[in-house]
């Protein structure tokens, strides 16, 4: 039996009609195959407690991944987030966990291949270590552009995938305490000339970090 996702909520809104919305890992932002899970678009569309009908997604999020979403009702709006997530004037910054010890800091600049082009497209992903868990990196990371699952396969590129990614990671790795999901979460959206929007970790990673540590001061690898 899969397990419930919760669902949605608001993080915070701008006086400009935008909208940050939390969305749980294990939902996708549009819908799939028919059969799949809720998607929260659909959500949206229908209403949830405390947002306002009519609300669109503005970007994708990976399905295993949390975090924030913006949202608009206004097409025109819309566009203009649009525009701006394409020039880089939104800033998004994450939390991940992979697997190894990574460097300090770190700038990936490796070009991706997008099929639907037909020729890889420039990335670029920063990174910053923020702690090291014994076999575990705790990253905040940054992206200057947004191809599809980019953090994950710029970070498996570099020999660190992702805790959870059963696509771009080992097939077999001993995780303590693994969590059941993607360890990649969208914490902070900054919006230019404000606001800014942060969505704390999901009690689920809160604990998995607890129980690495724990793990660490009681001896264990």
């Amino acid at each position: 039996m899969s397990t419930p996702v919760a669902p949605p909520h608001l993080v915070g809104r701008a006086p400009d009609g935008t909208f940050a919305v939390h969305k749980p890992s294990g939902m996708p932002v549009h819908a799939g195959a028919p059969g799949g899970p809720p998607d929260l678009a659909s959500l949206l569309a229908r209403g949830l407690p405390g947002l306002p009908p009519g609300l669109v997604p503005v970007h994708r999020l990976d399905i295993g991944a949390s975090g924030i979403v913006l949202c608009a009702a206004d097409p025109a709006q819309r566009a203009r987030l649009g525009d701006a997530l394409a020039a880089g004037a939104i800033e998004k910054a994450y939390l991940c966990l992979v697997f190894g010890r990574t460097r300090p800091r770190g700038t990936i600049t490796r070009p991706l291949p997008d099929p639907r082009r037909g020729a890889p497209l420039a990335a670029s992903t920063r990174y910053a270590t923020l702690e090291v868990l014994g076999g575990f990196s705790l990253l905040a990371v940054r992206i200057d552009t947004g191809r599809k699952h980019q953090i994950r396969r710029h970070l498996a590129g570099i020999g660190h995938p992702l805790v959870g990614d059963t696509r771009h990671g080992p097939a077999r790795a001993r995780v303590p305490a693994f969590p059941g999901r993607l360890w990649l979460h969208a914490r902070t959206v900054a919006l230019p000339g404000g606001p800014v929007f942060q969505d704390p970790l999901p009690a689920a990673l809160l604990a998995h970090l607890a129980a690495l540590r724990d793990g660490l001061a009681a001896g264990e690898e």
